[in-house]
């Protein structure tokens, strides 16, 4: 389990939303915390490197933005999801 800087990644997800205020700051960094928690859910071993950092980002955007948007989870972030637990799983098994 990654030990997160959740202060960096939640600079990092306000400049992807393109937010500048702090009035969502607690609820966006519960949303990362949550994306932290569903991947881990999945299966997934998340670390500390850049990719796995990026898939968090990723899935805490999706979170926030589908609150609203109701839309189903986008196919670049299914096949984010997907590759990194194939990957997983493909090491895993050989050793």
């Amino acid at each position: 389990m990654a030990e997160y800087d959740y202060a960096q990644l939640l600079g990092l997800l306000k400049i992807d939303l393109g937010i500048s205020a702090t009035i969502y700051d607690e609820r966006l960094t519960d949303r990362l915390k949550v994306a932290v928690q569903r991947l881990e859910a999945l299966g997934i071993a998340l670390n500390e490197s850049e990719q796995d950092r990026d898939l968090v980002l990723m899935y805490a955007a999706y979170l926030f933005r589908c609150r609203v948007t109701q839309a189903p989870m986008g196919r670049m972030l299914q096949l984010a999801i997907n590759n990194r637990l194939f990957g997983q799983t493909a090491r895993e098994a050989t050793g």
